[in-house]
């Protein structure tokens, strides 16, 4: 199994009526700025140890890395919601770096989903960013409004089956079952890597079978259509300088079959004032676990800059 060079400390802090599980490295010393890094979607805080090990000494030398699960994934509860909306993980967002850097900005590193939540939170909240990294946040392809009316009933009827028991998450025997799932996943992924993630992304239930750490209620279709216009006049807002980060893999490709492609992602970049961008190579969109040592250069080079 993969060890970690810097060892975590895991806690819990009380962000807007939940629990919240927080992963940090180091601390920070007076003047420094803490950088705060958050997981996509299915995923967890833990997720960035193979970045932070490759990160400098230098580089860590007084400074706190924070990193945490968002609400219903990881160890942080969800508050018994059977949906969950967007406007909630930018306030959540906005909550943690009040607790963790209450008058100064941060540094922030955001992965897939996270990257959406954070190019649009770094727009709404520009003074609090010093400087983002998006890794592979893409947005989402544009939505049209005659999708409403079909996309509200999808949803309803989605919350109906998570409550039938339809809508679940799958498990499996043993932390070998789990890694094989992450590897079959990204198969870049080394079995050292995907055993130590397994132990993170997954936990034993009451009937011995690894439980995914997620809420099956991230399943369900959200209500509300993905509004292009309304991101990019937020991306407008951003004072940030911005590091788009993609790998050659090209993700979107995959996902999408032509509804979104990259150019129209580059085209959406264009209207971030202070945006540059960055390709991985032989990487898929896990790069912070195909090529962390390259990333943490990038991330180093342009955070000093």
């Amino acid at each position: 199994m993969y060890q970690a060079h810097r060892l975590s400390h895991s806690t819990f802090v009380p962000i807007r009526q939940l629990r919240y599980h927080v992963r940090t490295w180091g601390t920070s010393a007076p003047g420094s700025t803490p950088l705060l890094m958050v997981h996509g979607w299915m995923d967890v805080g833990a997720s960035f140890q193979f970045m932070v090990d490759a990160l400098s000494a230098d580089f860590l030398q007084g400074r706190q890395l924070i990193a945490p699960d968002w609400r219903g994934f990881g160890l942080t509860d969800s508050g018994g919601a059977d949906n969950f909306w967007f406007a909630d993980y930018l306030a959540d967002l906005d909550a943690l770096i009040d607790h963790f850097s209450p008058t100064h900005p941060v540094d922030l590193i955001a992965h897939s989903m996270g990257g959406n939540v954070a190019m649009l939170y770094a727009g709404v909240r520009p003074a609090r960013i010093r400087k983002l990294v998006n890794l592979e946040g893409f947005g989402l392809p544009a939505t049209r409004p005659s999708q409403a009316p079909k996309r509200y009933a999808d949803w309803m009827d989605e919350l109906k089956g998570l409550q039938r028991g339809e809508t679940t998450l799958k498990t499996y025997p043993d932390a070998a079952g789990v890694a094989q799932r992450l590897m079959k996943t990204n198969p870049r992924l080394g079995s050292e890597k995907a055993a130590w993630l397994a132990t993170h992304w997954a936990r034993p239930n009451a009937a011995g079978e690894w439980q995914i750490l997620g809420e099956p209620a991230h399943k369900i279709t959200s209500a509300h259509l993905y509004r292009v216009d309304e991101a990019l006049a937020i991306y407008q807002c951003i004072t940030a300088p911005v590091l788009a980060v993609e790998a050659n893999g090209d993700s979107l490709s995959q996902w999408w079959k032509g509804k979104y492609t990259l150019a129209e992602y580059h085209d959406r970049l264009k209207h971030v004032p202070q945006a540059q961008r960055a390709v991985v190579d032989d990487a898929g969109h896990m790069l912070h676990h195909d090529q962390p040592e390259v990333l943490a250069r990038l991330v180093e080079d342009f955070l000093q800059a």
